[in-house]
């Protein structure tokens, strides 16, 4: 007993520690973010360029999206209650899910801002226009070091696809930049900016998908390799949050006593933890007697209907 509390204890303490590392990380990322939002938004303003302003658009997205997971870390951490019963961790699947439809409303706004500059490109600074974008460009690395070594959390992940994002799309305005300082090519300004909606929907595509993904035909299989277990159905598994997964399950067995499946209650939540780390499991076990009673009761009301 001793023994199992210093684990409970220590996972917890390793929780702690591990959402503390993350809290630091989005804090310093979002100052970098903040900072850069500001100096490309205006820097944009002057210089006439769409590109540094889409930038600065797409920053904007990475800073809400980083005061959110912050956010989301805060809430996460407080306890379950009666009203909560898996206390606030689905708040962030819920960031996630508002992070990818703001990306996806600013890219739209820039889509059509740049296909109104294409055919009629104004003159852009691009001296003003390059030395802002190479100052995002190092900032944006920066935020990137702050982020890594967190992919384990789903709202961190978030936040890096963001700025990773960003990233790309600084070297997309710095290498424009050149191209229209030595041709004069300003249609090159929407253009670009049209790749960046591009970077920023393609973003949002990933933020929605799954760090990694169970197959919940791999899981109904090795439930069925245990020994004694006949079959599997009515199985569901979600995400409660990041790197925490739950699963419900009907498990036949061919016992007969269900104190003879007492070992299968333990055997297979051992096994969903060890291979598929999922921790939180509802298991009903079905003996054929069981199952014998249900098809009657089935037919039974099938009768009734019918009649």
């Amino acid at each position: 007993m001793a023994h199992a509390h210093e684990v409970v204890h220590g996972a917890a303490a390793n929780r702690r520690r591990h959402r503390g590392a993350e809290r630091r990380g989005l804090s310093l990322a979002t100052a970098t973010t903040a900072t850069i939002l500001v100096a490309e938004a205006v820097g944009g303003w002057l210089s006439n360029s769409l590109a540094l302003l889409a930038d600065a658009g797409h920053m904007l997205s990475d800073l809400l999206a980083l005061l959110l997971a912050i956010a989301a870390l805060s809430l996460a951490s407080r306890p379950a209650t009666d009203s909560k019963t898996y206390g606030w961790y689905r708040l962030e699947i819920l960031v996630a899910l508002v992070n990818g439809v703001a990306l996806v409303l600013i890219s739209l706004f820039i889509f059509w801002e740049a296909w109104s500059r294409l055919f009629a490109p104004p003159d852009v600074g691009t001296g003003l226009m390059m030395g802002v974008a190479v100052v995002g460009l190092a900032a944006n690395a920066l935020a990137l070091y702050f982020l890594s070594g967190h992919g384990h959390s789903l709202n961190v992940r978030g936040a890096y696809l963001h700025v990773l994002g960003d990233l790309l799309s600084s070297i997309g305005v710095v290498l424009g930049g050149a191209v229209m300082w030595f041709t004069g090519a300003y249609w090159v300004d929407p253009a670009i900016s049209a790749a960046i909606g591009v970077v920023i929907v393609i973003g949002a595509w990933l933020l929605e998908a799954t760090p990694a993904g169970i197959s919940a035909a791999e899981v109904a299989r090795a439930i069925c390799e245990i020994d004694g277990v006949e079959g599997v159905h009515d199985l569901h598994i979600w995400s409660l949050t990041s790197g925490m997964y739950a699963l419900s399950c009907h498990v036949e067995v061919s016992a007969e006593r269900i104190d003879e499946v007492e070992p299968l209650l333990e055997a297979v939540p051992q096994m969903l933890r060890r291979r598929f780390a999922i921790d939180h499991t509802t298991i009903q076990i079905e003996t054929p007697h069981f199952k014998h009673r249900r098809a009657v009761h089935w037919r039974t009301m099938e009768g009734q209907r019918v009649g």
